[in-house]
Parts: structure tokens; C-alpha cells; sequence
């Protein structure tokens, strides 16, 4: 009895319990992003139906989570996202908040009808689905625990609580608190989405999120030749056995040579296409710029209130000025008044972002907008400007 009490009927060691726990969270984890994220919620990728049932049965298993309730509550986090309709925004509830009670605000949405009615269309709506796995939500966890204690022991009670708290704290914590407060951004997108870590392994890809909100229809969440998508290497896999027929992937910019480069209207279609990484790439020439003259502007600094907004010009020169709070918008400008380079590029950043922002205008208004923008960069003397606009003609269809 004691050692059934202690091993269960396998009579597993302590190895082979921590390997069973790796695993069966693991398979949680791409269930999640394959299955919940990427095929149900953004439709980029369909799944056999035997794989479908497979991933709706574990994860009813292992979550208790609805299909419909999760793609619902995710596309409109998209739809309505850093607003206080969001239903999971740090910026808006505080990081706190979202990490440690994320579970809490995900069940709460999923009891607002509204937002299933409205977003949650195109889920599985068959027999098993309405009758079984929405209509006993804890019923499927709950049996996992039975199974899980016969098999394991005690032990299998810790295990499944390992189970039960891996997608609230990973999921709900790590990616919709963390990854929309803290990481690197590819792209400057209109929300604060991050990029946890380049290496996707342990949320099954989902540390991209900086890329994922870029291009929320994309299979792929990798962009850059160093980041890597475990969840991509899945899809890639289910795809080879025809498990999986992936529908899209984000398409990463083309550049002509320089002696091909030329502004015509293809050019100006590839730019809007691709206008985030157009102003990440100009936020990094920024801060380029600002650091190339760093040590001038600090001898030429006069006051503590001018050293300290020195001191924080990195960051402000990565954020989109939209999102800037009013001390920050305050301390842009008194950097504006210390560097006419940073000036400069401030005024042409703005400039450039209303060329499509103006969705009145047509292709070829837009045309001759940002060939406005191209001569001017060129002729202002200002080597990062004149890099920009080489830059901008030289994208590619």
C-alpha cells in the first residue's frame, strides 16, 4: 500500500515523474499554440481533424479551456488591444495583475457573452464539443487527477498541479503580462507587444510576440536569422505528414541593390506593407545617431534636468511618440532642444508615419508624398536621413 501511495501503479521513479511532467506539459504547450493560437484564433494554418480532436481532447484533459472561449478572448485582445476594453492588458491593468491573477481575468471574459457572440465564430461546434467539452469544463481535469494519482501516487497530485498551473502562469502570466512589458521589439508596431526572449522553446514560440503582433495571421513567429520557433518546427512537421496545411506565413522584406534602387509604385506598396519594420529600422538609426554625438551633448549639458533626459534618450527615441506619457512627451522635446539632429529625425519620423496614415490618399498621392519625404531626407545633409531614404527605395516586390 505504502509504495503504491508513493509510485503508483507504475512504480515510477523520481526521473521518470519528472520526464512524464516535461512532457505532458510540453504537449500542453504546443496543443496552445498550434492548435488554440495559430489555427483556431488567427486561422493561418488548418489542422487535420484527427489532430484537431486530439489537441481538443488533451487540452480539455489537461486545461479544462474552451476552444471558442480561448480564440474569442485572444481576438479581441488583437481587436481591442492596450485599451480598457482589452481583456488582459498590462498597460492598462498593470503587469502585476496580469501575471499573478491572468487565469482570473481570462474566466472572467469567458463568461461575457458578448465577446463570445462576437468573436468566437468559426470554432468547432459539434456534438463533443457543446455536450462534453464545454458543458463539463473541470470534469476532464478532474479525471486527469484521478488518473494521474492511480498511476503516480501522491506524487501524481503535484504533478497534475504542475499541469494546471503551466498555462496560468506561462500563457496568462508570461505572455500577456511579460510580453507586452518587457523585451526587445522587431517592430514598431501600434501596441507595446515584446519579444521575450529570441529563442522560443519553452512557450512554444510564443516569446515572439513583438513579431506575432506585427503579423498576427503569420504560422511563423520567427523573423530574425538568430530567433527560433519551436512551434514553427511542429507546424513544419505536421506539415511534412499532412497533418497540417499552413496558409500563411509574413512575408520578410526584399531589398534591391543600391543600384536598383528606384520609387515607384510597387516601391510605395512594399513600404506600407512592411511599415513596421520601416520604423524600427528608423528608430534604430536614431539611437544610432544619438549615441554618435552622445559625448558632445553631455559636455554641453548644463543642468541635472538635461543630463537626466540624456540619460533616458534611448528609451525615448524607441517609442513610438503615440504611446509616449506627457513627462515623456516633455522630455522628448527638451532633447529636441539640446541635439538639432535628434530634432531633425524626430520631425521626419512624424512626417513620414502620416504619409500612411492618411487613408484618404490614393497610390499615386502616396507617391509623390514620399518621394517628397525621399528628396528632403536627401538634401538635408543629415547622413541618417539620406540613409533612410536609400533604405525606403530600396524595398522590393
Amino acid at each position: 500500500m505504502l509504495e503504491f501511495l508513493t509510485s503508483g501503479l507504475l512504480g515510477a521513479s523520481l526521473t521518470e515523474m519528472v520526464v512524464y511532467t516535461l512532457v505532458a506539459t510540453h504537449i500542453t504547450i504546443v496543443a496552445v499554440t498550434v492548435y488554440l493560437h495559430r489555427a483556431q484564433a488567427h486561422r493561418a494554418l488548418d489542422v487535420h481533424p484527427a489532430l484537431a480532436h486530439f489537441f481538443r481532447a488533451w487540452l480539455w484533459l489537461t486545461t479544462g479551456m474552451s476552444t471558442r472561449a480561448w480564440a474569442a478572448i485572444h481576438r479581441k485582445h488583437h481587436a481591442k488591444c492596450e485599451t480598457a476594453e482589452d481583456p488582459h492588458s498590462p498597460q492598462v491593468k498593470g503587469l502585476k495583475t496580469v501575471f499573478w491573477k491572468g487565469a482570473e481575468l481570462y474566466r472572467a471574459e469567458a463568461a461575457n457573452k458578448e465577446t463570445l457572440a462576437r468573436y468566437g465564430h468559426g470554432c468547432p461546434n459539434d456534438w463533443l464539443e457543446n455536450q462534453v467539452y464545454e458543458r463539463f469544463p473541470w470534469q476532464g481535469v478532474g479525471f486527469t487527477l484521478v488518473l494521474e494519482f492511480l498511476l503516480f501516487g501522491f506524487p501524481g497530485v503535484s504533478i497534475w498541479g504542475i499541469q494546471m498551473l503551466w498555462i496560468p502562469v506561462l500563457a496568462a502570466g508570461v505572455i500577456n503580462g511579460v510580453g507586452h512589458f518587457w523585451g526587445y521589439r522587431n517592430y514598431d508596431c501600434v501596441d507595446a507587444s515584446r519579444n521575450i526572449f529570441p529563442w522560443g522553446i519553452l512557450i512554444g514560440g510564443e516569446e515572439l510576440h513583438n513579431n506575432h503582433h506585427t503579423h498576427a495571421t503569420s504560422a511563423k513567429l520567427s523573423s530574425k536569422w538568430y530567433e527560433f520557433d519551436i512551434g514553427w518546427m511542429y507546424i513544419r512537421l505536421f506539415s511534412a505528414v499532412g497533418l497540417v496545411k499552413i496558409k500563411k506565413v509574413a512575408e520578410r522584406p526584399r531589398f534591391a541593390s543600391k543600384s536598383e534602387a528606384r520609387l515607384d509604385l510597387a516601391t510605395v506598396q512594399v513600404v506600407v506593407n512592411h511599415r513596421y519594420d520601416v520604423m524600427a529600422r528608423y528608430a534604430s538609426s536614431m539611437r544610432k545617431a544619438f549615441r554618435s554625438e552622445l559625448a558632445s551633448l553631455r559636455e554641453q549639458a548644463r543642468s541635472a534636468q538635461e543630463r537626466n533626459v540624456l540619460a533616458k534618450a534611448k528609451g525615448l527615441l524607441s517609442i513610438d511618440e503615440a504611446k509616449l506619457s506627457d513627462v515623456q512627451r516633455q522630455q522628448l522635446e527638451q532633447l529636441c532642444t539640446q541635439s538639432a539632429l535628434i530634432r531633425g529625425l524626430v520631425e521626419m519620423r512624424r512626417e513620414l508615419r502620416q504619409i500612411w496614415e492618411k487613408t484618404n490618399l490614393s497610390k499615386e498621392q502616396m507617391l509623390v508624398q514620399l518621394q517628397a519625404w525621399c528628396d528632403k531626407a536627401e538634401q538635408s545633409g543629415n547622413r541618417w536621413l539620406q540613409d533612410m531614404s536609400l533604405r525606403i527605395r530600396r524595398y522590393a516586390a
